[in-house]
């Protein structure tokens, strides 16, 4: 495990990808949504697998059919024309057709519990992250496939790091198969500069909760509505300085620079009861929308949000994810990396699939191929974007920002077509972060939660009931925290955190 978390570091000094707005319109859409930014440049292992893979011959036989079901904006509204124009692409290169189901944001976690839950074949590819992976693996939702990778994707196995595919083996096997992206975690303050500077405000000096109240106050009396636009999955990243072991249970976890690795319910420490009371306060004071709990799309202008990623994302994908085109990003806490960090875009096989080796030969067209890159990852051609320059200037220009599917959810970046809005290589930054990223003290480390799955799941269920209030500032935190948490330990906490610790301790002494 030691070795694992040092290759990981490791590997973050090498380019990566991708990020997602942590208030629900991920940047591609984070993402991933968290961007619609791609690479400037492909490197040469990118160039060659590409070419590789377009060069490959048309398959003989039946065509088969499969179903891919991942999070975004919803369904595209253009998706009948979308489809008529890839499948007969897929068909051609590998014998495939596809059939999306992209999920909203909002019904995301109901869907995927219950297409987890009921089993069965009726999809074939699930976008997946390190908040459920370890879970779902464990209950047999996903297929095995350690073997199958080195035969049906052989060659993105050698293009994605070999230490993202060993951060996404559980016990020694392989059940996702990751995005090649960025493997750390900074939020960012994006602003809409016009806003503020009507306000009067300069956000270059904000960084905290507490920094950004007087702001919102100004805004809110700018505009008379609402600054902080908040939807019911809420403040989602109030936790992200404590790793969560891969257990599913949001607040559950270390912090990341406890070098006691002590496990604890983190809503009630300081720091994050802290942030939880400012957000209530902003509930009462009207800055945060008082339909927030059950909203649940992203829709409409927001002149403040909360994201993770980096700070050319405001121009790549936030500013008009919020309205604006005179966006800028600030830093809000520090940067960090962990196994949650590594796993947060991955795809799995069905269990129950018909067409495993199938899926995986799709998912590698998906990632190596530029041509279908672009298309799970623009839209349209001719009415999302056009293709502009030639050769090595090549580049997209976007003409709207109508497409729903979330890019980061579906591959690398490094085969997206690079944008013609911006004149900057935004990965450079992504490598920098990763490189400066303080790693958890747990990476490398992942919970077995065999030994207290059942209070496990049913801690989990309570926090679903809690959450959207709690994460939109509308129950008060010095009430709502105390009431989950003893529920929990009626549910069996105190057992989980026990456990934990023992696994963590274990961890720790080698």
């Amino acid at each position: 495990m030691k070795k694992l978390a040092s290759v990981l570091l490791a590997a973050t000094m090498a380019m990566s990808v991708a990020a997602c707005n942590n208030d629900g319109s991920k940047p591609s859409e984070s993402e991933s949504g968290k961007s619609e930014a791609p690479s400037t440049t492909q490197s040469a292992d990118a160039q060659s697998s590409e070419s590789e893979t377009a060069e490959s011959t048309a398959p003989s036989g039946e065509v088969v059919n499969l179903k891919w079901v991942a999070v975004g904006s919803g369904m595209p509204k253009n998706y009948d024309t979308w489809k008529e124009n890839i499948d007969p692409y897929l068909a051609e290169k590998i014998g495939v057709n596809i059939d999306m189901e992209i999920v909203g944001w909002g019904d995301w976690d109901a869907r995927r519990a219950t297409m987890v839950s009921t089993g069965g074949d009726d999809y074939d590819i699930m976008f997946t992250n390190g908040g459920t992976y370890m879970n779902d693996v464990k209950t047999g939702v996903f297929m095995d496939i350690t073997d199958m990778v080195n035969t049906s994707m052989s060659d993105l196995v050698p293009y994605i790091p070999a230490d993202y595919w060993e951060a996404c083996k559980i016990n020694g096997k392989l059940y996702g198969v990751p995005t090649y992206k960025d493997s750390s975690q900074t939020e960012y303050i994006v602003w809409d500069m016009d806003m503020a500077e009507k306000a009067g405000i300069d956000p270059s000096t904000i960084d905290s909760f507490e920094k950004m109240t007087p702001a919102l106050k100004a805004i809110k009396e700018t505009t008379g509505e609402a600054s902080f636009v908040q939807k019911k999955e809420g403040a989602n990243y109030i936790t992200y300085l404590y790793d969560g072991m891969g257990a599913g249970l949001p607040g559950l976890g270390v912090r990341y620079d406890d070098p006691e690795g002590k496990v604890v319910f983190a809503y009630e420490q300081d720091d994050v009861m802290s942030n939880l009371k400012t957000l209530h306060q902003w509930f009462l004071d009207g800055i945060i929308n008082s339909d927030a709990a059950v909203k649940a799309d992203d829709e409409g202008y927001k002149p403040v949000i909360i994201a993770q990623g980096w700070s050319g994302a405001a121009k790549t994908t936030w500013g008009r994810n919020i309205g604006t085109e005179n966006a800028e990003a600030f830093q809000w806490g520090p940067t960090v990396m962990s196994n949650e960090t590594v796993r947060g875009s991955m795809n799995c096989i069905n269990a129950n699939s018909k067409n495993p080796e199938k899926a995986l030969e799709f998912l590698q067209l998906v990632n190596l191929d530029s041509h279908v890159r672009d298309a799970f990852y623009y839209g349209v051609e001719g009415d999302n974007f056009e293709y502009v320059g030639e050769g090595d200037a090549r580049r997209v220009h976007k003409n709207n920002m109508d497409w729903t599917m979330a890019g980061y959810t579906q591959g690398t970046f490094f085969t997206v077509t690079q944008q013609d809005a911006i004149d900057f290589n935004e990965w450079d930054e992504v490598k920098e972060l990763n490189e400066k990223a303080t790693p958890s003290v747990l990476l490398g480390f992942t919970l077995d939660v065999d030994p207290f799955r059942d209070q496990l799941t049913n801690c989990a269920e309570i926090y679903t009931r809690y959450q959207a209030e709690l994460l939109t500032g509308t129950s008060d935190p010095e009430e709502a925290v105390p009431q989950m948490k003893a529920e929990m330990e009626k549910a069996g906490l105190n057992d989980v955190i026990e456990g934990a610790q023992k696994q963590v301790d274990e961890f720790l002494k080698k």
